[in-house]
């Protein structure tokens, strides 16, 4: 049997790159004649048939970015989103979002929707089932057909692709620290399973931080939330026995239903704990009191993936293996849920 190729494995047997694979199959004029005649009678010889995100290819020139992204409810993915847009417009780009409400189908569903002749380039942040079921076929076939694409925020590391980060290790070592040199003592963790990237780093920072003060690990003050719909009511569970100081939130989310959960105990905030959070959304700012959070710079994060992503569609040369990270550096806002 005749084994079934990509374009990037056609551009490795005959040693040229995926765009001249792609352009000599569409009759390009930009690639000579003997390299098309070539390209094309090894395609016809493997039987390669493009697929729908292939096609894409033929329009290449929308001028039209792909944005997915996992939720739209935690306001990070709004400030990415305003970054995104200012710089793609500003450089003559439209923008189509996408949410994917962590489904890894719906994630597949919209970016075969949008590769089949929409988009020109992909910016992404995975969904959570993605990263659970460790299944990237959607985001290699995209790769494997010349497509651009950006990572952004939740990254698989096994792809290779552009990717913009925050080192969210070392922003939560400075949450951590900064309670630690508020005199907190015990301090407790709400965090996402593991299988989300990046609460497993927050994860790490918060252990690297307590160690590194030579505090114990209390696997009894780690509190790892799976279900967002359940969170409000398990954290309430998980703090309703806790004697602790101090507690470092993956998100602004939990730090705010850890706050409430708190307060109807009697307790008061930050006198008798201290409470961080990270992204600093709208719920950080108008929380009471005011939530300390680590920011994320989400503004930032979009507009240098817009601009990575941007850079590769309007170059004129080969880049197929020329890959960059970008880390955003974390900052620190301090409120009213930390002691002065």
């Amino acid at each position: 049997m005749k084994r079934k190729l990509t374009l990037k494995q056609i551009a490795r047997e005959l040693d040229v790159s995926i765009s001249t694979v792609s352009k000599a199959l569409r009759d390009s004029h930009e690639i000579s004649e003997d390299t098309r005649q070539k390209i094309k009678a090894f395609a016809k010889l493997y039987n390669y048939k493009p697929n729908n995100i292939a096609l894409s290819l033929k329009n290449r020139k929308s001028k039209t970015i792909g944005v997915i992204i996992p939720e739209i409810v935690h306001h990070f993915f709004t400030t990415v989103i305003s970054g995104i847009e200012q710089v793609a417009n500003e450089q003559g780009y439209h923008v189509i979002i996408c949410m994917s409400n962590n489904s890894f189908d719906k994630e597949v569903i919209n970016m075969e929707l949008l590769a089949n002749g929409s988009i020109d380039g992909f910016i992404i942040s995975v969904a959570k089932e993605t990263q659970q079921k460790k299944d990237y076929h959607h985001l290699t076939e995209v790769i494997n057909q010349g497509m651009p694409l950006v990572m952004f925020d939740r990254v698989i590391e096994e792809i290779n692709c552009d990717k913009v980060i925050i080192d969210d290790v070392i922003g939560a070592k400075k949450a951590v620290q900064r309670l630690i040199d508020l005199g907190c003592k015990n301090i407790a963790i709400i965090s996402t399973v593991d299988y989300i990237s990046v609460g497993k780093l927050r994860t790490q920072g918060y252990i690297q931080a307590l160690n590194e003060n030579n505090i114990a690990i209390d696997e009894n003050l780690i509190l790892k939330v799976e279900d967002f719909e359940k969170s409000e009511e398990e954290i309430k569970v998980f703090l309703a026995d806790k004697d602790i100081d101090g507690l470092f939130a993956v998100n602004e989310h939990f730090a705010i239903y850890a706050i409430k959960a708190f307060t109807e105990r009697g307790l008061k905030i930050p006198e008798d704990v201290s409470v961080i959070g990270f992204t600093n959304g709208e719920l950080s700012k108008l929380s009471n009191p005011g939530l300390t959070t680590v920011s994320q710079h989400g503004a930032e994060m979009g507009a240098q993936a817009a601009s990575l992503l941007i850079k590769k569609l309007e170059s004129t040369q080969d880049h197929d293996d020329a890959f960059q990270t970008i880390i955003i550096e974390t900052g620190l806002v301090e409120r009213n849920s930390t002691k002065c």
